[in-house]
């Protein structure tokens, strides 16, 4: 596949080195000639300095033959003016990264496909939908879901004394039988193994399951977890995605959110008229003291900066907070969560990777999604009737065994895969994958 990137920032880069491994043929642009230079020093691709908005740049690229235009700057107008742009001089597919909540709320009535954009990504509102389901599901590291929610897949860490502890997987699944559930991974310290029947589970596993929603209590519970009723949420920072948060959830929870900046608070103010904005810093303990931060549910810290989003975490769970989550800008923190005490850490330009790498995958991929410090992905494939998937049961197809076919959406119904299901043209698989496994798993749905 040949697929022009417009910006050498994190996301950019980091999309190109995820794709890099897989045989495309990827250019980068930018105008940032350190970037360029670096990238080109460590992943294997094409650079090419120069602004993306430029028709002759987008030329010299090979925009004429490209299959895929991922505009993923930081600047949200050059992004959409490359994509059009892009569209209009031959790629076949384009994806402008957003920052506009206007963009998707009026997508229906302004079709942007028409003006040359096949797919907006937009992080914040992404970042946004992630914490609502980790709030939601208190005790999960991870929550995803697929099928418009006839599958959930949760990532939760196991106590010392959880059920699953010293059990096989055979074992487990017979603690519960009417309990359907797929584990597709667990994480044991720097180990990501892909379970089979014998493996057994041991205390602080991050074990990662796909079921029906109806069965995730019943799973928290096997984890050794007891699920937290959140009443009373605190949110630190007046950020887009805070604002996103709060406005749809401000009449479910009691939200209070402290913005140090004094004219952002007024318009928070107005715009968040069931949310208490206070004024003030929120590094500062006596403030989040006086604030009653051991009266809070959870705390969800959404600043600009990722060293005071995790601190101010670690002083709410010190002060008997159950459920913390921290937006963080390097990658790389991602899998430090557990190991600091905090119990997720988000990063919405990893998310928003995601989003974009379904439109890369081969066959059909209605969402995507990463587990959190886990090289993996897991994909939902649309199956049409010339998918190799469909020709005979699950058992008889020598699927990769560093994959699992997790979950199967067929109408209405949701269920979990066993080696009998035979998958029909029409049905929704949710798969799990290591990185050495993606290309024979995409030539199944395609």
């Amino acid at each position: 596949m040949k697929i022009i990137i417009a910006g050498a920032g994190e996301v950019g880069f980091h999309v190109a080195q995820m794709l890099s491994s897989e045989e495309h043929d990827i250019v980068l642009i930018d105008k940032d000639s350190e970037r360029l230079n670096q990238a080109e020093s460590q992943i294997d691709i094409g650079v090419m300095k120069g602004n993306a908005v430029s028709i002759s740049v987008l030329e010299k690229s090979g925009i004429n033959g490209a299959d895929l235009l991922i505009a993923a700057t930081s600047v949200e107008d050059t992004n959409l003016t490359t994509a059009i742009l892009g569209k209009k001089l031959g790629a076949k597919r384009t994806i402008a990264r957003i920052s506009n909540p206007e963009f998707q709320r009026e997508n229906g009535r302004l079709d942007m496909r028409e003006l040359g954009i096949d797919a907006m990504v937009f992080p914040e509102e992404l970042a946004a939908k992630e914490i609502y389901r980790l709030i939601k599901l208190s005790a999960a590291t991870d929550s995803f879901v697929f099928g418009e929610g006839k599958l959930y897949l949760t990532g939760l860490v196991l106590d010392q004394e959880a059920p699953l502890v010293n059990k096989s997987l055979i074992e487990a699944v017979q603690l519960m039988p009417d309990v359907h559930f797929t584990v597709v991974a667990i994480q044991r310290g720097e180990k990501t193994i892909v379970p089979r029947g014998d493996t057994r589970f041991r205390p602080n596993d991050h074990v990662y399951f796909i079921s029906k929603p109806d069965c995730v209590h019943q799973i928290t519970r096997l984890s050794g977890k007891a699920g937290i009723e959140v009443n009373n949420l605190m949110i630190l920072g007046g950020s887009l995605i805070a604002r996103i948060f709060a406005k749809n959830l401000g009449k479910k929870y009691n939200i209070k959110l402290i913005e140090k900046d004094r004219e952002k608070c007024f318009e928070l103010a107005s715009e968040l008229t069931d949310v208490m904005v206070l004024h003030g810093d929120g590094s500062n303990v006596a403030l989040l003291e006086d604030e009653g931060i051991e009266n809070m549910d959870a705390f969800v810290a959404l600043t600009g900066d990722s060293e005071t989003n995790i601190i101010s975490c670690l002083v709410a769970k010190s002060r008997g907070v159950k459920r913390t989550i921290a937006l963080v800008e390097n990658m790389a923190y991602i899998s430090l969560s557990q190991s600091i005490g905090i119990d997720t850490l988000i990063n919405k330009k990893m998310i928003a990777i995601n989003n974009i790498f379904r439109y890369v995958r081969a066959g059909n991929v209605e969402a995507l999604t990463s587990l959190h410090g886990v090289e993996s992905e897991v994909l939902e494939f649309v199956v049409n009737e010339h998918c190799k998937i469909t020709e005979a049961p699950i058992k008889k197809l020598k699927f990769p065994r560093e994959a699992v076919i997790a979950g199967i959406i067929r109408g209405e119904e949701s269920f979990t895969a066993s080696g009998e299901t035979h998958i029909q043209a029409g049905d929704r698989v949710v798969v799990f994958t290591l990185p050495s496994a993606i290309s024979k798993v995409e030539s199944y749905f395609q």
